[in-house]
């Protein structure tokens, strides 16, 4: 259940509550280093700044834990950011945290900077030296006095708040032991790795960040194996999601491989490029990132739900077993292999590609309307290598579709995919960080 927890603290409460940042570490290089930002060296947008930490953490191998899923991580990230921006801005309606008293003179960049650094700290303990760091890099770039000294106040205190509410969602929960079908249509463990258990089997009962409950907009059920639905899109991965296919383009395939990555890190850097675009302020993109955050980490919760509610098979296994499908129109291949190599460790109902892709584009057409913006989008796996759009929502297209091309997907998997990320997309727009209007709990009494 989606809680607003008010804090009526005064300034001088804060004062009291907040410890200050460390400032007696630093080398006479480091120094320097300070102070030629304060002098005015160029800067990122904190929120943006601190968007890419994360990301960073996240390519880093063994920093993220395998049984977390990252959108989590960006969710807290990016709702404590907002929730303390917000308390100074006080535009739109709190996430999770109010600050009654918190000053509108504080330094919102101060107070993105201090929650983010905070939130990371907690997440990621062993990089503590590293985001100390960066937090300092980013408030040497901010003048001293008092309004950056509330800002970090203000960040520490609601970035604890939210960690606190979060810390019993489930999510550190163990993965449930899965037992891999044997029958036409079960999910069973995929070559040419045969992974002896499939991924976050438990993150469905995580506590959602805005959905009332993981299955609230699940999809109805694959299309039967004997349909002409399912031989249709049986027979369409079989032929371009093969390695080496005769029958895709060369652009095909390699839509395939570009897309072949963690998802969500696609869209968040997506999200990056629009921001940096249209010159968004400190509080457009608190909000920004955290609307397409609090989506994407949903979103996830939603199709795990959905995954092990059908435990449909992947298409390598499908096409490998045809002749047990009861399918005329389903012909096998025992030794077909995606174009990709690879298949994701989950059952293919539906497609996450589709979910995240689907729910990112609308998030971001909701935030920046439906004029042409034209932008390029680099790969998680390809490095070097960009492609090119002209909206939001024909990236989110090609992604969708690559997971056929990439033979990881039926495309009935991700028609069911991109329905229900719009779904939980226009959940968290409509009833989300939504416009203030009159007084409430922020104006001081």
């Amino acid at each position: 259940m989606h809680r607003v927890l008010t804090l009526p603290m005064s300034i001088a409460v804060l004062l009291a509550s907040c410890s200050p940042i460390p400032s007696d570490t630093a080398t006479p290089a480091y120094e320097r280093r300070l102070q030629a930002l304060a002098a005015g060296a160029p800067s990122v947008n904190p929120v943006v700044q601190w968007n890419r930490i994360l990301l960073q953490i996240l390519r880093t191998p063994g920093a993220q834990p395998a049984t977390i899923h990252a959108t989590r991580s960006f969710a807290i990230l990016h709702t404590a950011i907002y929730d303390a921006v917000n308390s100074i801005d006080r535009t739109y309606t709190p996430y999770l945290v109010r600050l009654r008293g918190a000053p509108q003179s504080a330094s919102q960049d101060a107070a993105a900077a201090a929650a983010a650094h905070a939130v990371l700290a907690a997440l990621y303990p062993s990089g503590r030296a590293q985001l100390d760091e960066q937090l300092q890099l980013s408030l040497a770039q901010l003048p001293d006095g008092e309004h950056k000294a509330a800002g970090v106040r203000i960040g520490h205190t609601v970035a604890d708040r939210v960690l606190a509410l979060r810390s019993n969602d489930r999510s550190d929960a163990q993965p449930i032991p899965y037992v891999f079908g044997t029958g036409p249509g079960d999910y069973q463990s995929t070559p040419p790795n045969f992974p002896p258990q499939p991924q976050f089997t438990h993150w469905s009962h995580v506590m959602p960040f805005a959905l009332e409950r993981a299955s609230q907009f699940r999809p109805g059920p694959p299309p039967a194996l004997t349909s002409h639905a399912y031989s249709d899109a049986f027979n369409e991965v079989k032929s371009l999601g093969i390695t080496n296919s005769t029958a895709a383009s060369a652009d095909q395939a390699l839509t395939g491989r570009f897309w072949n990555g963690a998802i969500q890190n696609y869209w968040n850097e997506i999200a990056q490029t629009a921001s940096v675009a249209h010159h968004l302020t400190t509080a457009q993109n608190a909000r920004l990132f955290a609307l397409l955050n609090l989506t994407l980490a949903d979103g996830v919760i939603a199709f795990y739900d959905a995954k092990y509610t059908y435990t449909f098979w992947r298409p390598v296994t499908a096409i490998r077993a045809a002749d047990t499908d009861n399918n005329p129109a389903t012909g096998a291949d025992p030794t077909w292999l995606p174009e990709v190599g690879k298949t994701g460790a989950d059952p293919s109902y539906p497609g996450a590609h589709g979910v995240v892709s689907s729910a990112g584009a609308r998030v971001l057409t909701a935030f920046f309307g439906r004029d042409p913006f034209e932008f390029s989008v680099t790969s998680e796996v390809l490095p070097g290598v960009e492609r090119s759009f002209r909206s939001f929502g024909d990236a989110a297209q090609e992604a969708s579709l690559s997971r056929i091309f990439g033979g990881q997907h039926f495309r009935f998997d991700q028609t069911a995919g991109e329905r229900l990320g719009r779904r939980v997309a226009d959940f968290v727009v409509d009833g989300f960080l939504t416009l203030r209007h009159g007084k409430d709990d922020f104006d001081d009494r």
